[in-house]
């Protein structure tokens, strides 16, 4: 499938996963706290209401990329079109589902932090959507029963799944105390403190697995490079402000990290 790939594309996509491999490190090393959600502060600039941001920031991946893949001039098989379903699927709730889900009406988030989370979402999205749109080769008939496919198939489902359970105990959480966090148990979170994080990283992770190309697989190392530390620092936070918060609990791993 490589040998398909326009040699400038290539090139960028190596360097956009490199880029990616440095914030991962920043990130980890300096423990920076990107001020959002519960680490929301003076300092970034102007702010915009927590739900209008999150909107604004998160539906570019979906309508970028359906922009790309449907206007490109490749002839799209079956296969192809699965992708696209996945995709558009997935971003359809994190974009004008998820946001009107949360009780976050008095939140607020950074101007900088949204704009920063466009151009992700732009460069990650336009390089999928380009790719499918453009670039890829035909997927073979069999590819459905290829052994990448189905366990990118299996991951991303039950990625999904953990990602939307964990969406929804955390909201339910807070269903009575807005402005407060407590310790959610049970499930994953016996385990985890981020299994939604983890439920992403399964997504994308199952994405890079069936479509198995260079776009997917960067997007899956920003994924890891943006949840990993937010979930290191999360954990981090939980054991600040709970002193009996579990200590068996791993960060985003189960029984390692």
């Amino acid at each position: 499938m490589h040998s398909f790939y326009p040699f400038w594309f290539n090139i960028f996509l190596y360097i956009w996963i490199g880029l990616a491999a440095v914030i991962f490190i920043v990130l980890v090393v300096l423990k920076i706290e990107v001020p959002y959600g519960r680490y929301t502060r003076t300092g970034w600039g102007a702010f915009i209401s927590n739900r209008a941001g999150w909107v604004l920031m998160e539906i570019p991946s979906l309508l970028i990329f359906a922009g790309f893949f449907l206007g490109g001039n490749k002839v799209h098989d079956p296969v192809t079109w699965f992708f696209f379903a996945v995709w558009v699927f997935h971003y359809t709730n994190r974009s004008l589902i998820y946001p009107f889900r949360t009780r976050t009406i008095s939140k607020k988030m950074p101007l900088s932090v949204m704009f920063m989370a466009i151009f992700f979402n732009l460069i990650n999205a336009s390089a999928n959507g380009y790719y499918l749109g453009y670039i890829h080769p035909v997927y073979p008939g069999y590819w459905w029963k290829d052994i990448r496919f189905i366990f990118g198939v299996l991951a991303y489902l039950v990625g999904m799944t953990m990602n939307w359970w964990a969406d929804g105990k955390l909201i339910r959480l807070r269903q009575n105390n807005v402005n407060e966090y407590a310790v959610p148990y049970g499930g994953v979170f016996r385990y985890v403190s981020c299994p939604n994080y983890l439920g992403e990283i399964m997504e994308w992770g199952g994405f890079a697995l069936m479509a198995w190309n260079l776009a997917a697989l960067a997007f899956f190392m920003w994924t890891l490079a943006n949840l990993i530390p937010r979930a290191l620092n999360h954990h981090a936070w939980y054991h600040r402000t709970f002193p009996s918060y579990p200590k068996e609990r791993k960060a985003i791993i189960p029984f390692i990290l």
